[in-house]
Parts: C-alpha cells; structure tokens; sequence
C-alpha cells in the first residue's frame, strides 16, 4: 500500500489529545513546571547542573522529590516538595505526570545503583512517554532538553 494512503487528508488538529498539536502552550500554562529528581549519587550533578543554568530556571515552578527538594532548597531555589522516591514521592511526581501538571522532567538517575523504587521509577519514565513529557536523565540529556526550551519561541526561560 502506498505511503499516502495513510497520510491525513487535512490539519485538522486531531480529537484524540489535542493537547499534543497546541502550537501555543503558554496560553493554557503560563508558567513551566518542572519535576527535579535524583538518585543520591546524582544529587549534585542536579544541583551543578541547576546552579549553571539558575537564571534559566527563575521563571519556573520546580517541583522536587523530598530529599532531592531540600538540597535545590539549600542551593537557593524556590521547591514545591513530594515525598522522598523510596516513600513514593516517584509516584507523585508519576501521578502529576499523568494529570497534565509537568511540563518537563529531569531525573539525574544511577543507572550503577539498586533502589528498592525501581518500580516507581520505571512507571514515571513509562508515564512520561505516555503523555509525551520530555524527560532527561543525565547531564548531557539534560543540557539538550534546556537548549530545546531556549530555543522554544513559546517558552520564557
């Protein structure tokens, strides 16, 4: 069968998660809210990673696992805390997620370590592909999500 056959006969924006084709998010969502996470071997590569590109992040609601919270606080940025990861803070973050309440997320993981939450962590990176929320998991990943959002005429960072 032919390529276009498939192909849509019009842009109509789809009814099935027109959410996806909005070309103007800022319209809905005023301000980026981003989830911030890190296995403790990481955490302070997310707080480096946070400090270089602070004024980047002045504008945004940072939303944070408790511990991984409490250091970003500690660096001097304003967090919105769930529960830690291993108390289900990954789920929350999962559920804000899927609710439409995360714009991006960064999770500076340890791919070397054993963590009892690996399940949790496995549903928020599942969750993430779902509702198409870009998610970076190590600095270089996130460097290139950030660049992305520069250059996102939409955004404000």
């Amino acid at each position: 069968m032919p390529l276009q056959e498939f192909a849509p006969a019009t842009t109509e924006i789809p009814k099935v998660f027109p959410e996806l084709y909005l070309t103007d998010k800022k319209e809905h969502d005023p301000m980026l809210r981003i989830a911030m996470i890190a296995h403790d071997g990481k955490k302070a590569d997310l707080v480096s990673f946070l400090l270089h590109n602070k004024e980047l992040f002045k504008s945004s609601q940072l939303i944070a696992t408790a511990t991984t919270g409490s250091f970003l606080e500690k660096a001097g940025f304003k967090v919105t805390k769930v529960l830690s990861g291993p108390s289900g803070g990954d789920a929350q973050i999962g559920a804000k997620v899927a609710n439409g309440e995360v714009d991006f997320v960064f999770f500076f993981r340890d791919p070397l370590g054993k963590h009892p939450h690996e399940p949790d962590v496995q549903m928020l990176m599942r969750l993430c592909d779902v509702h198409n929320i870009p998610l970076a998991t190590n600095p270089a990943s996130a460097e290139y999500l950030l660049k992305g959002m520069i250059a996102d005429e939409h955004t404000d960072i």
